[in-house]
C-alpha cells in the first residue's frame, strides 16, 4: 500500500495514503502530522494499518461520538491527561455530549447544533445513575462549559488533523458562569477552630489545611522527609490522586504547584504533638520510628488514605462540630484570610500554588475590597510632594 511523507513545515509533515472507495477503486487522503518525521512516519504506518484491517474510518462518515472516543483514547495512551482527568473526561463525553449529539457527523456539525445542545443541558440535561434522563431539570453552567471545552478541544485537533475545517465551538460560546458563592469559615470560626477540633483524629490535618491552604490531595500526600518543623515550613512536591484503578502518587498539576510553605506556629505546634502521637500508636503496634518516607497523615496502618473517603469523614464531623463546610472549604478560608489581611495578590497566589495571579483573581475576586480610598490616597500624596 503506497504512502507518502512531505515536510511542510520545521515541526510539521503532510503524510498521504491511499483508501478503498465504496464503489471500487481507491481515494488519495492528506493528513497533517505535527512533530518529527519519525512520528509522521509512525501515524502513517498507524493509518495505513487501519485501512488494511477495514478499521479505518472516512472522515465523512465520522459521528462526534466515535471521534470523541478515539480522541480520548489517544489523550489517554499519550499521557496528555491524568487518569483521574480522563475518567472526568469519560463522564462528561458519554454523559452530556454523547447522548444528545454523538450521531452527528462531525463534519457537519454546526453552530446551531451546539446551541441546541446547550439548550438541552441547561433544561433538561441532568442524568439519572442509570445514565437516563431523570427528568429533574438541567444541569450547571459549570458542567455545560466543562463538556463544551472537552468537544471545543477534540475539535481544535480535528482542525489540526484536517478532519474538519472550522471548530464550531469557538464561533458558539458556552454559558456564562456565575460566581459561586464558595463556603467558608467566619473570623470567630476561625479562631475557635483550634479549640473545636482538639482530640479528634483529624484535627492535625485540618488546622493544617485551614492556615496553609493546601490541598486535599496535597496534604494527604505529605511526608515527614518534607515536612521541617525546625524550619517551620512544608515542602509540597507530590499529591494524592484516587481513580477507579487506585491511588496513586502524582507531581503537582504545574511547576506553580511544586513551593514551600512557611508555617504559623499554630500549625507547628499541631504538627508536634501530631507526630508525637503518630508516634505512640506506631510503637503499640510494632511500626517501629518514622521515616522521611512516612506520611504526615497517613490511614490507621500508615497506608495512604483514600480522599474520597477521608472527605466524608470530614463532612460529618464538620457538621458535628458545627461548621458544616467542605474540606476544600478551609482553603477558600485560608485565601480569605490572606486577602482581608492584605496580602499581596502574587504572594497569595505562590502560597495557594496557583500557576499565575490571573486565577487567584479569578477564583476570589468577590472577596477583594471593592474600596478605592487607597487609590485616592496614594494620588492625593504624590501631588502634595
Amino acid at each position: 500500500m503506497r504512502g507518502h511523507i512531505r515536510r511542510r513545515g520545521r515541526n510539521s509533515f503532510e503524510i498521504k495514503y491511499e483508501v478503498p472507495r465504496e464503489g471500487g477503486g481507491r481515494r488519495t487522503v492528506y493528513r497533517t502530522v505535527k512533530g518529527s518525521r519519525r512520528e509522521a512516519a509512525a501515524e502513517l504506518n498507524r493509518l495505513q494499518a487501519q485501512v488494511a484491517s477495514g478499521g479505518h474510518v472516512d472522515s465523512s462518515k465520522l459521528t462526534v461520538s466515535g471521534y470523541l472516543m478515539t480522541r480520548l483514547a489517544h489523550w489517554k495512551a499519550s499521557g496528555v491527561i491524568s487518569p483521574k482527568t480522563a475518567e472526568r473526561y469519560e463522564q462528561l463525553i458519554t454523559g452530556q455530549i454523547i447522548p444528545h449529539i454523538g450521531s452527528k457527523l462531525i463534519q457537519k456539525l454546526t453552530t446551531r447544533d451546539i446551541e441546541a445542545w446547550h439548550t438541552i443541558l441547561r433544561t433538561r440535561g441532568r442524568r439519572g445513575r442509570k445514565g437516563l434522563l431523570d427528568g429533574q431539570g438541567g444541569v450547571s453552567s459549570r458542567t455545560i462549559g466543562h463538556a463544551h471545552r472537552i468537544l471545543s478541544k477534540a475539535l481544535r485537533e480535528g482542525v489540526q488533523h484536517e478532519l474538519v475545517l472550522r471548530n464550531v465551538c469557538t464561533v458558539q460560546r458556552p454559558p456564562k458562569v456565575g460566581a459561586d458563592k464558595m463556603p467558608i469559615l467566619t473570623p470567630a470560626q476561625v479562631a475557635a477552630f483550634p479549640a473545636k477540633l482538639d482530640g479528634h483524629r483529624h484535627a492535625a490535618i485540618a488546622i493544617t489545611a485551614l492556615f496553609t491552604g493546601m490541598r486535599r490531595g496535597e496534604l494527604l500526600a505529605t511526608r515527614w522527609g518534607n515536612c521541617d518543623l525546625e524550619a517551620e515550613v512544608i515542602r509540597v512536591r507530590e499529591s494524592l490522586e484516587q481513580t477507579r484503578s487506585g491511588l496513586r502518587f502524582k507531581e503537582p498539576k504545574s511547576a506553580a504547584g511544586i513551593r514551600d510553605i512557611r508555617l504559623p506556629a499554630v500549625v507547628t505546634d499541631v504538627l508536634r504533638a501530631h507526630r508525637k502521637q503518630l508516634l505512640e500508636t506506631r510503637l503499640v503496634l510494632g511500626q517501629g520510628r518514622l521515616t522521611d518516607q512516612d506520611l504526615v497523615f497517613p490511614a490507621w496502618d500508615g497506608s495512604p488514605q483514600q480522599p474520597n473517603n477521608f472527605c466524608s469523614v470530614w463532612s460529618k464531623l464538620a457538621r458535628k462540630l458545627g461548621f458544616d463546610i467542605p474540606f476544600h472549604g478551609l482553603r477558600h478560608t485560608h485565601a480569605s484570610q490572606l486577602i482581608h489581611a492584605g496580602v499581596d495578590v502574587v504572594m497569595i497566589a505562590r502560597r495557594l500554588g496557583h500557576s499565575s495571579p490571573v486565577i487567584t483573581l479569578r477564583v476570589y475576586a468577590h472577596l477583594f475590597p471593592q474600596d478605592d480610598s487607597k487609590a485616592a490616597a496614594a494620588i492625593d500624596a504624590a501631588l502634595e510632594k
